[in-house]
Formats: C-alpha cells, structure tokens, sequence
C-alpha cells in the first residue's frame, strides 16, 4: 500500500484527490489548514491521516512530513496543491499584500512541501519518490488581470523542472499538472460573478476528471514519469486565447 501527501485537502481538487485515492486504497496524508474538515474527511478510516498545517510555515509542513513516516514508514508521493486567488486587476490595481499573499502561498508553500518531502523521499530506504506540482493553463497563457497567479504558476513550473533534474540521482521523480476549469467551489462562484455581469460562464470539467488524472501521475512505475500534463475542459478557449 502506497502513501501520499496531498496538500490543500480539505475542498475542491485536493478533497476530490483525496477521495479518489483513498477509494483506490493509497494511505492519504490530508494537509489543509482547516482541522475541522479534516477531521470529518477521515472519519472512521485507518488510512487517511489528518494534518492541519500551514503550507506558508515550513516547520508546521516539515512536522507533517514527520507525521507521516512515523505513522506508515515512508512518504511514496506528493501532491502538492494548495494554493489560492487573489483579486484580480491590473498591476498597478493590484493591493502588494495580496501580490505577498499570492507568493507565500502558491510559490513558497510548494517550495516548502517540495523541500520537506525532498528530504525524507532521499532519506528513506528504499530510496525514492514522486513530486506532483498542481500548476495551472496559467503557467503557459495567462488571463487579463492575473499577473500574481500567473506570475506564481510561472514559478512552480520552473521548481518542478528544477525538482525533476536534481531527483534523479535519488530516484525522485517530479511533474506538474496543468488543470483548467474543473468545477469547485471556486470555479463556480466565478461562473455566478459572470451570470450577474452578463458574461458567458466557462466552460468546466468534472473535478473528478483531473483527480483521475492524478492518479495516473501518481501509479506510474519509478521508471516512468509524467513531467508535464494538461487536462481541461473540451471547450475551453486555452489554445489560440489571446
């Protein structure tokens, strides 16, 4: 039986990986900074683990990590995917303690989950693992007025490359995957921001459909790996946007 972090857990695609993986029977480390819901998601089941953390607070991250290995003996795979939005607009709109809000989470809190499993995937016997970077269709072609989303999704990609090269000698394995439009909870309020403008809603995918897109990333033998996949709804303007 394999282990996996899953990192912003408690709703929208950490939640519904989440779910997925503990139906296909892995052992699901469940880090969000909600307690509550944690709690709730693992409810009567000997293998989820609930681990309140802040992705933002090394130590708090470095201690799930501990956690973990200390609960089932070794961490397989991550899959780091916390991260949030903050006010659009354009850069001079833009207030800096959400730019800093932005950075902290969406960049800082994946170096950090990286660094901590990192450490333990090239400590353990044997000797391994896999990285799983939740970027986004913005690390490659950004929306009008997302210039700290697009900017921080820029910068996972240049750590997931970075994390690929630098595992090999360890046998760790790292790729991102670039998700548009699976409906959540926050996809949906965008949509409802839209109908009350008058706008055309987006187009969306079944959550579940990029958490089976995980999933796969994540069954790979260690001589395989996704370094990069994009999964998206149909009729979403991605290519030729602009």
């Amino acid at each position: 039986m394999k282990t996996i972090l899953i990192t912003g857990a408690s709703s929208g695609i950490g939640r519904a990986t989440a779910e997925l993986f503990l139906a296909e029977g892995w052992r699901v480390g469940l880090l969000a900074r909600r307690a509550d819901m944690l709690e709730d998601m693992a409810s009567g089941l000997e293998t989820a683990l609930p681990l309140p953390a802040d992705v933002c607070d090394p130590a708090q991250v470095e201690a799930a990590v501990t956690a973990i290995t200390e609960t089932w003996g070794r961490l397989d795979v991550v899959f780091n995917n916390a991260g949030i939005f903050t006010p659009q607009g354009l850069i001079d709109e833009i207030d800096p303690e959400d730019w800093t809000r932005s950075v902290a989470v969406n960049l800082t809190g994946m170096f950090n989950t990286a660094r901590a499993a990192f450490a333990q995937m090239r400590a353990q016997a044997p000797r391994g693992g896999r990285i799983i970077n939740n970027g986004s269709l913005s690390a490659h072609s950004p929306r009008e007025g997302s210039v700290c989303y697009t900017t921080t999704k820029h910068g996972v990609s240049g750590l997931t490359k970075t994390l690929a090269l630098d595992g090999r000698a360890f046998g760790i394995a790292a790729g991102q995957i670039d998700i548009g439009n699976a409906r959540t909870e926050l996809v949906d309020r965008l949509n409802d921001r839209l109908l009350a403008e008058g706008k055309p809603l987006m187009d969306m995918m079944d959550v579940a459909d990029a958490a089976r897109s995980v999933l796969h990333m994540a069954s790979l033998p260690a001589s395989a790996n996704v370094l990069f996949q994009t999964v998206l709804a149909t009729n979403m303007p991605y290519v030729g946007r602009g």
